[in-house]
């Protein structure tokens, strides 16, 4: 009967509440982040000072507004919550990734693109034509230089005058 009593007490065992730390987002940031832990136990001892302050019964509310050290931590349980509803809401939110993203695959094709720019010749002329236009192909020949130099030039006369 006292194992009954014992196991109707507690519906669950230590695993569970594993499994629940586990599964819980939130939990497990409070359980792997020390600032939030700090911000909480921050809120938590100052708002027991306040109200420690408060039911002490011995001031009377007029001064307890007045109260310097009342201010002082009700403003620093303020910003302890806030800070902590702040790092709770900004909690890491689990993304599945299914393949390559748009921008690593244009990333990649980027990569590969300029890869094969530099290793081929052909590709490299195939993509200035596209780019700038065909060239134009031609052959140069330099002039014979042994026939010019033996030829004395030719005055001809201007086309006006005759």
């Amino acid at each position: 009967m006292a194992r009954r009593r014992k196991s109707k007490a507690v519906p669950f065992n230590a695993a569970d509440v594993a499994d629940m730390a586990k599964s819980n987002p939130y939990l497990r940031r409070l359980i792997e982040d020390a600032k939030l832990r700090a911000n909480l136990r921050q809120a938590a001892d100052s708002s027991k000072r306040v109200y420690e302050r408060l039911s002490n019964g011995k001031t009377s509310p007029r001064q307890l507004l007045e109260d310097k050290k009342v201010q002082s931590d009700v403003r620093k349980t303020l910003e302890a919550v806030r800070d902590a509803s702040i790092t709770l809401t900004d909690a890491p939110r689990k993304r599945a990734r299914k393949g390559l993203t748009f921008g690593r695959t244009l990333l990649v094709a980027g990569i590969g693109g300029g890869a094969a720019l530099v290793g081929s010749e052909k590709l490299r002329s195939k993509v200035l034509d596209v780019l700038f236009g065909a060239e134009e192909e031609f052959e140069y020949t330099p002039p014979a230089a042994a026939t010019t130099a033996s030829t004395p030039p030719t005055q001809q006369a201007p086309a006006g005058a005759a």
